[in-house]
């Protein structure tokens, strides 16, 4: 898998936010119908997959950038349904593994390791599944967490050349020290510098239960911070939490437990929120792996064409170091 070395971003946009009277395409269902594929480790495809996975690739003919996505603490990836159909619906191919089903979860190094087995799946397996005339270019393959699994993608992008990663309200632990062993936010900046977006949420920081599900000191911020060597783009969604990335009602019951009781939930519907973070994943890909740049940096541009409110947005151009931050009020 090649890591795109050539990728640069358009100059820093500047600016002053507008009131946007209409959304961006991205924000919205794409022109692909799309196609979900369930494969298990006992699948008769050579080689059969290290992990239980979920596929969701367009239908149509063509050739499309792939995304892995790894699930966050303890959940289903079937959670994630309505995001997985969304970015898909753009020309995407959305690969989801369950690498693990337990309570508590296992160490955050053989959750890293079990990622890993399905990095190099990826290359001889993927295509094999897909549906006729449909290919997947896996020398360009983005990689994408939530949660833990947001911490797992970005250890994951320190061992692969993967084109882009993507945290997810990413989260370490409890504090700095826990998580990974070393923990990864003990360097001071990851040795990449492949294009990120982080999203973070502004109740992922409360505490529902005994601790918060992404608590300050290791959140969105902490992995962003660390990014010194990307062009990099942070998104808070204020008004939402932790877990309303997921699906109203997952169909796992111990994933529809967590969703809705073990977190700071918002207190808006669930669907402006995927469809803001699905369309800055769409975008940002876009930019990054097509050089289609209008959309995403209209988002820098103006983050009221996003959805939802989103504060604090910040990109910062690697090429340049020249800085841009939107607080929305």
């Amino acid at each position: 898998m090649a890591a795109r070395v050539d990728a640069k971003p358009a100059a820093s946009v500047q600016g002053t936010p507008l009131l946007a009277t209409a959304t961006l395409p991205v924000f919205t269902r794409g022109i692909y119908s799309t196609k979900r594929i369930t494969l298990e480790t006992s699948s008769p495809s050579s080689p059969p997959p290290p992990k239980p996975l979920i596929i969701v690739t367009p239908a149509e003919k063509g050739t499309f950038n792939v995304i892995l996505f790894l699930h966050g603490t303890s959940l289903s990836n079937k959670s994630y349904s309505k995001i997985f159909d969304h970015i898909a619906s753009h020309g995407f191919i959305v690969v989801a593994p369950q690498l693990y089903t337990s309570i508590p979860p296992p160490s955050a190094t053989n959750e890293l390791n079990s990622a890993a087995e399905v990095t190099e799946w990826l290359p001889q397996g993927l295509q094999q599944n897909l549906p006729e005339n449909t290919e997947a270019n896996v020398s360009l393959v983005a990689v994408m967490g939530h949660s833990r699994g947001g911490q797992t993608a970005f250890a994951l992008s320190l061992r692969y050349g993967f084109g882009a990663v993507i945290g997810l309200d990413p989260v370490a632990g409890t504090s700095k020290t826990t998580g990974l062993d070393p923990s990864i936010l003990s360097f001071d900046s990851f040795d990449f510098s492949i294009p990120v977006t982080v999203i973070g949420t502004g109740l992922g920081g409360v505490a529902r239960c005994i601790t918060a599900c992404a608590p300050e000191g290791a959140n969105h911020e902490e992995f962003f911070n660390r990014c010194k060597n990307s062009s990099r783009a942070h998104f808070v969604a204020t008004d939402y939490g932790h877990m309303d990335i997921l699906d109203d009602n997952p169909s796992d019951v111990k994933s529809w437990a967590l969703s809705k009781y073990f977190c700071k939930n918002g207190n808006e519907s669930r669907d402006p929120m995927r469809r803001c973070v699905s369309g800055i994943v769409v975008a940002f890909l876009k930019d990054f792996f097509d050089g289609d740049a209008e959309d995403f940096r209209q988002i820098l541009k103006d983050p009221s064409f996003a959805p939802i409110k989103l504060d604090s947005v910040e990109y910062i151009d690697a090429s340049s170091m020249l800085t841009t931050t939107h607080v929305k009020v």
